[in-house]
């Protein structure tokens, strides 16, 4: 069954490989078909520009947000508009230097190299791209002992676009190193509409506008999981209906889906149900609600709790995290009155 499978958050953090065909097919090439993160978009434009005025290579950029709000697809428009090569590769990829020197000596004059969840590099690793970075060039020791010799290698000056999830785990220097940093946001409703109508016509698929903004209203602000909405609703469509998603299909399907009206899925109410029944609504830690949910710390901070926190349903204090009221009226019950100084302190 279509509701038992699906998996809002790995969707989210890790696309299988037909998912990322169908993300590819879909993705914008230039920046005036990328839809929101307005500001962001801006900034490159004009620093892309420069750069092709100049004849120089970008800037070394550093993208970091929530997984699927358009880094990857970002830096492929950079590298597009500048009318250079791409290159993709990821941090624990770069297990080895050898490995960072055989893709850096790769790269022609002003290509783009992207490397993913850049905060994952192997320290070793991160000391050789800084001198790559900064000088173009690498220092690579060969043999080992007496007979050890250092190498260096002379690079084409490129573009480092750095992607990361969590930009509080990268080393200051690594930061440092970076001239243009963009912080991207979570999309308000107005932009996943654009972008599932967008995606429902490459997709050959009639969708109703009311039905684009459902989809839209419950894609918890991220276009990588519209889209995946949007192809789960497609499958409804087609099998229970005329192959033409309107309001009551998209409805029908995002409920068998267990995804409800503000996005939120069965773990999602979940965490909030244990922090109001088992904590009393909190002030509880992130650890505790980790274990009450069967969690790992890391994975609750990084993955459930922004859109959480975003939507106004949890609240980070000094002493832990508090449910809202919002968050007790979504489970339909009632919210206790709080002194709000026992919160604060």
């Amino acid at each position: 069954m279509a509701e038992d499978t699906f998996d809002i958050r790995s969707e989210q953090q890790t696309p299988s490989k037909s998912e990322r065909e169908f993300e590819n097919a879909l993705r914008p090439l230039a920046f005036e078909d990328f839809s929101g993160q307005q500001k962001v978009v801006e900034n490159l434009r004009v620093f892309v520009e420069a750069a092709k005025y100049r004849g120089e290579p970008l800037d070394h950029t550093l993208l970091h947000g929530p997984p699927g709000l358009g880094k990857t697809t970002l830096s492929n428009i950079i590298a597009n508009e500048l009318g250079v090569g791409f290159k993709i590769t990821s941090g624990p990829v770069l297990d080895k230097p050898g490995d960072l020197a055989g893709i850096l000596t790769s790269l022609e004059p002003r290509d783009v190299l992207f490397i993913d969840e850049i905060h994952r590099l192997s320290p070793v690793v991160e000391e050789y791209l800084y001198s790559a970075m900064e000088d173009y060039r690498i220092d690579i020791m060969i043999d080992k002992g007496p007979g050890a010799r250092s190498v260096r290698i002379s690079l084409n000056p490129f573009t480092l676009v750095g992607a990361t999830t969590r930009s509080g785990l990268l080393t200051a220097p690594l930061r440092a190193r970076f001239g243009i940093t963009c912080a991207l946001e979570y999309y308000d409703v107005a932009d996943l509409t654009h972008i599932v109508t967008r995606s429902a016509s490459i997709l050959k698929v009639g969708i109703d506008e009311k039905a684009a903004v459902e989809i839209a209203m419950r894609s918890r602000g991220t276009p990588r999981i519209a889209n995946s909405l949007l192809r789960r609703v497609r499958d409804f469509a087609q099998v229970m209906g005329d192959g033409r998603i309107d309001l009551g299909i998209a409805k029908y399907a995002l409920d068998k889906l267990k995804i409800d009206t503000r996005g939120l899925d069965s773990i999602d109410n979940k965490i909030l149900g244990a922090i109001i029944n088992n904590f009393k609504g909190g002030p509880v830690g992130a650890n505790t609600i980790a274990t009450a949910i069967g969690e790992d710390q890391g994975t609750f901070e990084e993955v459930y709790e922004p859109f959480l926190i975003k939507e106004g349903f949890i609240v980070r204090t000094q002493r832990g995290r508090v449910a809202t009221e919002l968050a007790y009226k979504h489970l339909g019950m009632d919210a206790p009155r709080r002194d709000t100084d026992q919160l604060l302190f």
